[in-house]
């Protein structure tokens, strides 16, 4: 609406349209403390910059309080569109009304924001969860198992185990499973998730076969906790693809990093903010799906799909250019292809 009342008053001056065409992006994002954000940022800023348009953002430093007056602050700014890693699904409403009011549309970035006023951008979680369980039960069909979470504020969090319960399930029905330990990981930090570990270790006297870990920041502070016990090389899961863990999976101290390409996601969600913000119906947006949240709320989405890495298809990350088989390969020795 901003930008179509812009266009009209332009054109009522007898400007040029084109004069109306740049556009300015904020990004709020939750935090930078994983590596894969700065990944996702450059891909982001590669796409507005095609199109003409603006970059400016925020860190909220895992904080939804700051997230709240981030994005007030670049909505200040004048921002056209704006989109947002929320930190907390439920505190940041505040903030998409605040857009709303000024009719900035919204693109919630790769974590459920629960109003449909935000279109939903994400890769199909419930399927990351899925791949993570798949891979770790290929090599451990039996033993006890280990859960370790995402931040309870995120609702990626229970996607993703809900993908992997569908998994476990039947092994956990005939007896050949038994979840022994399972923890939310507070704000995905990877010193959460190792404490969590520890302490399940010390309760169940080390008796630990496999761990499915929800992404690669966790699956870093588990695998450290193992380490300490002499304990690494049981498999363990991940997901985004970063390359330490990458690393981990040449080395087989971690079994799994489901690929979700940053790359891909943020160049959509930098198209997606740009045609939003030139007056594109969420519905019209390329790839978009009218999807039910799991509280009931009517969404308009885009999922992608993502890719379980494993020690058999290594060479994928390096030939699709994500990691070099350098980076891939550091401290590998007789490892699997490409660092054989």
């Amino acid at each position: 609406m901003r930008k179509a009342i812009l266009a009209a008053a332009i054109v009522a001056a007898g400007v040029t349209t084109s004069a109306y065409a740049d556009v300015t992006v904020g990004v709020s994002w939750s935090n930078f403390q994983e590596e894969r954000w700065k990944t996702d940022e450059a891909a982001i800023k590669a796409a507005l910059e095609a199109a003409g348009a603006t970059y400016v953002s925020a860190d909220a430093q895992s904080s939804s309080a700051k997230q709240l007056s981030d994005v007030e602050s670049l909505i200040a700014q004048g921002v056209d569109a704006l989109i947002i890693l929320a930190q907390d699904s439920q505190a940041i409403g505040p903030a998409v009304q605040a857009a709303a009011d000024e009719g900035i549309p919204v693109v919630g970035y790769d974590r459920l924001i629960e109003d449909p006023r935000a279109f939903y951008l994400t890769f199909d979680n419930v399927e990351v969860g899925r791949m993570q369980a798949r891979a770790v039960l290929e090599q451990a069909p039996e033993g006890n198992y280990v859960m370790i979470k995402g931040s309870p504020t995120d609702p990626n969090a229970d996607f993703l185990r809900g993908g992997q319960q569908e998994i476990l399930q039947d092994a956990i029905d005939a007896g050949k499973i038994t979840i022994v330990g399972e923890a939310y990981t507070d704000g995905w930090l990877p010193a959460n998730a190792q404490r969590n570990m520890e302490q399940i270790l010390t309760a169940q006297d080390n008796q630990v076969d496999a761990v499915v870990a929800s992404n690669d920041g966790t699956a870093g502070g588990v695998v450290a906790a193992l380490t300490a016990q002499g304990m690494e090389g049981i498999p363990v899961s991940g997901q985004d693809g970063d390359h330490a863990a990458l690393n981990r999976v040449a080395k087989g101290t971690q079994t799994v990093s489901v690929w979700k390409d940053a790359r891909d996601l943020g160049r959509a969600a930098g198209e997606i903010a740009v045609a939003m913000a030139n007056g594109t119906a969420m519905a019209d947006i390329e790839g978009a799906t009218s999807w039910t949240s799991p509280g009931g709320t009517e969404l308009t989405a885009r999922f992608l799909a993502p890719v379980p890495v494993t020690a058999d298809n290594l060479t994928a990350v390096v030939d699709a250019q994500w990691i070099t088989q350098e980076t891939l390969c550091q401290g590998v020795t007789d490892g699997p292809a490409p660092c054989n």
